[in-house]
């Protein structure tokens, strides 16, 4: 039996469902005893009540208003007693970027254990290393980011993104009341997100456009394609059920702008990739390496360099519809065993291993 702390990263979307599906896989083991900490509901406290106190009293003093560093500081600070408390073998931290490089350091002091599962490779790879000279063990999700981390940390490995088949699924009915689309995507709109869209004449196709797009100009054709802010997990899959055609266009920039700078490579398939495929949907994505290992022909990719290449591969399998069903059914099964159960055993593989 293995007794593990895992930190949640603070953010309710996106790395809060890849921290939601590792618990759910350790949770469902026999040999893991798993304390939670959670830093979603501990953000949202922190900062509301630095928040009151600026405007009871710090700002008639002159004092600055409390930043996310201040927030991140309060919310973080409770880990070190609940370690203390339950006297874990392992602390594992879920990205970790708000759990600042100093409370690694108190833990180690400590005398914990930490490992941090690295969900954002290669984009913020650069923001990483002082975490990684403090932690026991790492893992990325970016197979092409292990040999240059490993420098830093040699217990550096790869973990696959996953996706949950509890969840994940084709044969779970969708509620009336969502949307049902031609085509659908879900995602935060990086500026590279926004080209590949904006080149698109969507003239008499039923877009569905989910989640943050402050990058879309007032002007642009996309704003009245765009259908909400950020989605749960549980209607992402719902919209993916309901929809003919899913997107799938992979993240290149390095921060989020129009100026950001680009990432040079990457193999490795996101959530997204998975969860299209594990519910059935048809879709469409831009090249990885690994989207052709793992889906071969079943899943068409367009080229970002080439305008129109996008809107051919949509019009040519909107209008087959029996060619887009074949695919469907056998999408699920390319997927089997990329779950957060899977996940989770490499976890505790390579925690008992170190």
């Amino acid at each position: 039996m293995i007794r593990i702390l895992a930190g949640h990263p603070g953010a309710r979307f996106s790395v809060g469902d890849v921290f939601d599906g590792l618990v759910g896989g350790l949770k469902r083991r026999d040999d893991v005893q798993l304390i939670q900490y959670r830093m979603d509901g501990r953000w949202d406290i922190c900062a509301r009540a630095l928040e009151l106190a600026y405007r009871r009293n710090g700002k008639k003093r002159g004092q600055p208003r409390p930043t996310t560093v201040d927030v991140a500081y309060w919310a973080s600070e409770g880990i070190i007693e609940r370690a203390l408390r339950h006297q874990p073998e392992w602390v594992v931290l879920v990205t970790s970027f708000y759990f600042q490089p100093m409370f690694l350091e108190l833990l180690k002091r400590a005398g914990f254990r930490t490992a941090i599962v690295l969900t954002e490779s290669p984009y913020d790879d650069g923001q990483v290393e002082s975490r990684l000279q403090l932690c026991d063990v790492a893992w990325t999700n970016e197979r092409t980011a292990v040999d240059a981390l490993r420098k830093i940390n040699p217990n550096v490995y790869y973990l696959p993104h996953a996706y949950d088949p509890y969840k994940h699924r084709p044969d779970l009915p969708a509620p009336d009341d969502v949307p049902s689309h031609d085509v659908v995507f879900v995602g935060t709109g990086f500026h590279e997100r926004v080209q590949a869209l904006e080149a698109v004449d969507w003239d008499g196709i039923d877009f569905g456009l989910y989640g943050t797009w402050n990058l879309v100009g007032s002007r642009s054709k996309l704003r009245k394609h765009l259908r909400g802010p950020n989605v749960p997990n549980q209607m992402t899959t719902a919209l993916y059920r309901r929809a003919k055609i899913g997107l799938n266009i992979y993240r290149t920039s390095r921060g989020y702008g129009r100026d950001a700078p680009r990432i040079e490579r990457a193999d490795s398939l996101n959530p997204r990739a998975l969860e299209l495929a594990a519910c059935g949907l048809f879709h469409i994505s831009d090249y990885r390496a690994e989207v052709g290992e793992v889906f071969g022909p079943l899943v068409p990719t367009f080229d970002p360099g080439k305008p129109g290449d996008l809107e051919r591969l949509i019009r040519r399998w909107l209008a087959d519809d029996e060619g887009r069903q074949a695919v469907s059914e056998w999408l699920p099964a390319t997927v089997e065993g990329r779950s957060f159960d899977a996940m989770a055993a490499q976890v505790v593989s390579d925690l008992a291993n170190n």
